[in-house]
């Protein structure tokens, strides 16, 4: 198993392998990742045994598994608040997890198929994109509270929060618009089409803040958008591995990780421009990836290897 990792980071994702650890549970599918590199910890979530994972990056040890979050999509972790939030899509809750002892306290409904979430540090609200009810649910993190459902319009892909506008950004695939709220508000301020880019199925997203951009995986086109959010024009667009989902962005080497539900991983260099590194298959299933900018680790969990799920660690080379 080792030599292909080792043919794969020579085809150019530039990926040197690490370890494979074995991880807790059945070979079931696993979703999104939150790091708190502070704390040395990674959260996973194992949807398909309603338990979030939680590794410690430092040891390569498993220190925990949180049970009952059933059928958990979305996972972020707030070091400032200590907390970590899930989305129960099985119960249509979101949790709110202490991150000191792993312990739930307090649950709050989600909508019908909680999904996504964004966290805006100036209100203390967390935004809860609801794929199936296609709004945005607004929880209160202070009052534990569902204080406002935003519509969208359609069927709600990821959100993901921009230190520089203060806003929140989440897809709305079936309209194929990126739609920009007001946390303070409430509410919608601007809708922007992306189906023009050569992208449908809208659902992954990234936003580097700090360079004005927002990247789009495309899901069903099999797309990759390069968005500048100064004036919310689409400045590229390239092809990428088949089912684009999950997108992790290292801001100190500058590379953008696209993992995809064909397994393929597409590697971007994010500098004044954003040119394709390198782009290969690595693993069944490897749509999910999350990156420490510190240690430059890339993680990748595979709900099955051998007959059991595995975290694959690999180092930026």
């Amino acid at each position: 198993m080792r030599s292909w990792i080792v043919v794969v980071a020579l085809a150019g994702l530039q990926l040197a392998p690490v370890a494979d650890v074995r991880i807790p549970g059945t070979a079931t599918r696993l979703d999104y990742q939150s790091l708190d590199p502070g704390r040395h910890l990674l959260f996973i979530a194992h949807l398909g045994d309603g338990t979030i994972i939680v590794f410690d990056t430092k040891t390569l040890r498993v220190t925990a598994v949180i049970r009952d979050v059933s059928d958990v999509h979305g996972v972020l972790v707030v070091p400032e608040e200590h907390t970590v939030f899930a989305s129960a899509t099985g119960t249509n809750e979101v949790i709110a997890l202490d991150e000191r002892t792993f312990h739930v306290m307090w649950r709050v409904s989600g909508g019908s198929y909680p999904d996504g979430l964004a966290y805006d540090p100036n209100t203390r609200r967390l935004f809860v994109s609801d794929e199936h009810g296609g709004t945005e649910t607004v929880v209160d993190t202070k009052s534990h509270q569902s204080i406002a459902t935003i519509p969208l319009g359609g069927e709600a892909g990821n959100t993901q929060y921009d230190a520089q506008s203060h806003h929140i950004f989440v897809n709305v695939q079936t309209s194929e618009q990126l739609v920009e709220i007001d946390p303070r508000r409430n509410a919608v301020v601007r809708r922007f089409s992306v189906g023009g880019s050569g992208c449908s199925g809208n659902h992954g997203l990234l936003i580097d803040s700090r360079k004005r951009r927002a990247f789009v995986a495309c899901e069903d086109s099999n797309s990759l958008l390069w968005i500048d959010m100064r004036n919310m024009r689409t400045v590229r667009t390239w092809t990428v591995g088949a089912g684009p989902d999950v997108l992790a962005l290292d801001t100190k080497s500058d590379r953008l990780f696209v993992a995809a539900e064909s397994g393929t991983v597409s590697v971007f260099l994010n500098k004044a421009r954003v040119t394709l590194l390198g782009q290969s298959f690595l693993a069944a299933n490897a749509h999910s990836v999350a990156v420490d900018s510190r240690t430059q680790l890339v993680y990748f969990p595979l709900e099955n290897v051998g007959g059991a799920p595995v975290l694959r660690i690999m180092a930026e080379r």
